[in-house]
C-alpha cells in the first residue's frame, strides 16, 4: 500500500491586529520576518515541503493579499495552488472550501491544517507530530496538536486530555476544550495534564467536511459551492464570490472542534507559539541580560523586560521597564507588555474613525513593486517607486493630475500616448493630465524613482486602466 501523501491546507487570511503598527490589513503580520529571516508564511510553507510526506499545498488567502503571497512562496521555491476568499468569512469556512479542494484531488486526501502566522521552532518535532497523529486521522479522527504548556498563560485555550485511543498509543481523546483561562485557573489547568491548544490539525478531508457539512451547513454549503463554481484567474483560483459570501461565519474551533465527538489530540513539543501579540514574541525574541528584546536600530539603558521593534528610525529606552515600543515609518506604538493585546481595540476604533495608518501600511504592495508616500501637502505628493526587473504597470490615465518621474536607479521605459522612449538614471519624464501612460522596468535591476503628482485630486482611485498584465482592469 502506498505511503498517504498528506495535503498541507495553510490558512492565510488574517489581519493581525495585535501586531499593529508593523501588521496592517493591507499587509499583515503572515508577510512579515517577524521571528528569523523568513516571513511566517514562508516558514509555515517550508515547514511542509517533504515529497515523502506532504503533496502541494493548498494555501487559502485574501484576494487583496494574492500577490503578496504568490511571490513570497515564489522566493522560497514552493508550488502552491492559491486559492482566493473573496470576503473574510473565518476559518470554517475557508477550511471547509479547502477540504472540498483536497477531495477533487483525492478522494481518500487527508489534509493537515495550519495558521500561517505562527511559529514553530523545532520543525522535527512538528513533523514527529505529524507522523504521530496520522494513524488516528485515517481512522476517521480530526486530530488536533495539545502542546506541552511551558508557563501558566490565558493567552491559550487549553484541552482536557482524555483516555487513549489505543491501549499505550499517543493519541488521546479530547475531554474537554477550555477558553482561555485566568491566570490561576491555567495553573491548574496544568497541573491536571492540560495542554494548550495549538490550532492546527490533520484529519481525513471527507471526515473534516462531513462534520461541517453535519454542525454548521450554513458555511459547508456554501463553501463547497464557491469551490464548484470557482474560476482560474492567472496563477490563482478564484472561489465563486456570491457562494462564499452566503457562508454563516464562524471558527473551526468553536463550530468543529468543540461539539465533534470525533476529536482527538496528539502530544507536541515543538516550540510553539502563535505570536498573537508584542508580548507573545517578547516571549520567543533573544534578549539581553535585562531582559530587553531589541530588534532593529535602538538601545536601551536602565531598562528592564523591555521590547522594542524599530523598523526605521532609531529608538533609545531610559529608565523604564516591560513596555512595548514599535516604530516604523509612520507610526510609533508604545504601551506595557501587560496591556499589549489591547493594541486590536485600539485600531478597530482608529479604522472606524477613518485613520489611514490604522489598516494601510506605508509601504504599499503592487504585483509590480511597490510605491510609499514620502510628502504630500494640499495640491501634490510625492512617491517612490520601486518596479521589479521585467514588471510593468497598467496602461493608463488620470483625469485629475499630472505627474512628473525621475529616475534614480535603473532604466525605465516610458510610453506616453502613442510614443515609447527609454530614460535612463538622472533624467526625468512628465506625464500631462489625461495622457495615456506605462511605466516599465527595462533593465534587469530593480527601478526606483520619485514620482511627483500635481493637481485637484491624488486618490488611488483616480485610475482608468486600458491594459493591464494582472487583469486589475
Amino acid at each position: 500500500m502506498a505511503k498517504t501523501k498528506i495535503i498541507p491546507v495553510i490558512l492565510c487570511g488574517g489581519s493581525g491586529m495585535r501586531l499593529w503598527p508593523s501588521s496592517r490589513e493591507s499587509y499583515p503580520k503572515q508577510f512579515l520576518p517577524l521571528a528569523g529571516d523568513n516571513t511566517l508564511l514562508q516558514d509555515a510553507a517550508l515547514r511542509v515541503t517533504d515529497p515523502d510526506r506532504f503533496g502541494q499545498p493548498i494555501v487559502v488567502a485574501n484576494h487583496e493579499h494574492r500577490f503578496i503571497a504568490a511571490e513570497q512562496l515564489g522566493q522560497i521555491g514552493v508550488a502552491a495552488l492559491l486559492a482566493l476568499e473573496p470576503a473574510r468569512r473565518d476559518s470554517a469556512a475557508a477550511i471547509g472550501a479547502a477540504a472540498a479542494l483536497a477531495l477533487k484531488r483525492d478522494p481518500e486526501a487527508v489534509v493537515l491544517v495550519l495558521a500561517s502566522d505562527h511559529v514553530i521552532a523545532d520543525r522535527a518535532g512538528f513533523l514527529a507530530a505529524v507522523d504521530r497523529g496520522l494513524a488516528a486521522a485515517l481512522a476517521g479522527r480530526i486530530v488536533t496538536f495539545g502542546v506541552r504548556p511551558s508557563t501558566a498563560t490565558s493567552k491559550y485555550g487549553y484541552i482536557r486530555v482524555g483516555a487513549p485511543l489505543e491501549p499505550g498509543g499517543d493519541v488521546m481523546e479530547v475531554d474537554a476544550f477550555v477558553e482561555k483561562p485566568d491566570r490561576a485557573a491555567a495553573e491548574r489547568l496544568i497541573a491536571e495534564g492540560c495542554v494548550w491548544n495549538s490550532g492546527n490539525f490533520l484529519a481525513r478531508a471527507e471526515t473534516l467536511l462531513s462534520e461541517l457539512t453535519r454542525l454548521a451547513p450554513g458555511i459547508a454549503r456554501p463553501a463547497v459551492a464557491a469551490v464548484e463554481r470557482a474560476t482560474e484567474d492567472l496563477d490563482f483560483l478564484r472561489l465563486d464570490a456570491e457562494s462564499f459570501a452566503a457562508a454563516d461565519k464562524g471558527s473551526i474551533d468553536y463550530v468543529v472542534m468543540e461539539r465533534t465527538p470525533l476529536a482527538a489530540v496528539a502530544p507536541a513539543e515543538f516550540g510553539w507559539s502563535d505570536v498573537g501579540g508584542w508580548s507573545a514574541l517578547w516571549d520567543i525574541a533573544d534578549r539581553d541580560a535585562a531582559g530587553n528584546a531589541l530588534i532593529g536600530p535602538s538601545a536601551a539603558a536602565d531598562s528592564r523586560n523591555c521590547y522594542v521593534r524599530s523598523e526605521k528610525h532609531f529608538t533609545a529606552l531610559v529608565g523604564v521597564d516591560d513596555l512595548v515600543v514599535v516604530s516604523t515609518g509612520d507610526a510609533v506604538l508604545v504601551t506595557t507588555r501587560e496591556r499589549s493585546d489591547e493594541v486590536k481595540d485600539l485600531v478597530v476604533r482608529l479604522a472606524a474613525e477613518g485613520e489611514g495608518t490604522a489598516t494601510q501600511a506605508a509601504l504599499v504592495h503592487r504585483p509590480w513593486g511597490s510605491y510609499q508616500v514620502i510628502d504630500q501637502g494640499g495640491r501634490f505628493q510625492v512617491k517612490r517607486i520601486t518596479v521589479k526587473a521585467g514588471r510593468k504597470l497598467s496602461l493608463q490615465s488620470h483625469a485629475h493630475r499630472s505627474e512628473h518621474w525621475v529616475v534614480v536607479r535603473g532604466e525605465a521605459r516610458v510610453t506616453i500616448d502613442d510614443e515609447s522612449r527609454l530614460v535612463q538614471e538622472n533624467e526625468s519624464v512628465y506625464i500631462p493630465l489625461g495622457a495615456r501612460h506605462r511605466l516599465e522596468n527595462a533593465g534587469e535591476q530593480p527601478l526606483d524613482l520619485i514620482e511627483v503628482q500635481s493637481g485637484a485630486y491624488l486618490g488611488e482611485d483616480d485610475i482608468v486602466r486600458y491594459e493591464d498584465d494582472y487583469r486589475r482592469l
